[in-house]
């Protein structure tokens, strides 16, 4: 069966079929699926913490647990540190590449409208002022890897899921 989520655009149907269910998940290594594990890190319920070295992302919970997400994160160079809050939130987004970025990669498109071939994926939640996100990915193999400009990448599901549990306002620490 198609997994639904996946397959409404806002602007309409998909272009193709979505993912069938445990097909994403048989290409990322069973380690970075999502699961509730025990937490004593820093923060408290409601915040979350992303560890750049382990590519885990924490959504604390009370009574201390987490949801933990595997994640993709920056590339050597490309990885960073701090605090943040979610200052916005959107569903399948438009992506346009920072001017650094296309001057790395003159490849890339100028603009790019959200949707399955988007590199942003179904959900993205942005970083303060920053132009670091949480996002999606349409590469879900790259989970667990250092493999982005700065951003945080999740699998599309799990982002899913996380945007759903997190406002707007939500504490992100970056260790």
């Amino acid at each position: 069966q198609p997994r639904a989520r996946f397959a409404a655009l806002p602007t309409g149907p998909a272009t193709r079929p979505a993912p069938e269910e445990g097909m994403i998940a048989r290409s990322v290594d069973p380690r970075f699926a999502r699961q509730v594990v025990a937490y004593d890190g820093p923060g408290r319920a409601g915040q979350i913490v992303i560890d750049t070295n382990a590519k885990y992302l924490y959504l604390i919970q009370p009574a201390g647990q987490a949801i933990r997400y595997g994640i993709g994160v920056g590339r050597p160079g490309f990885v960073w540190t701090g605090a943040k809050t979610i200052s916005a939130k959107r569903e399948w987004p438009d992506w346009t590449p920072p001017a650094e970025m296309l001057r790395r990669r003159p490849d890339l498109p100028r603009h790019m409208e959200g949707g399955p071939e988007n590199p942003l994926g179904a959900r993205a939640m942005y970083l303060g002022t920053s132009l670091y996100r949480i996002h999606g990915t349409n590469e879900p193999h790259t989970i667990g890897q250092n493999v982005s400009s700065g951003c945080i990448r999740m699998m599309n599901e799990d982002v899913i899921d996380l945007y759903e549990r997190t406002p707007v306002g939500t504490r992100v620490e970056v260790i």
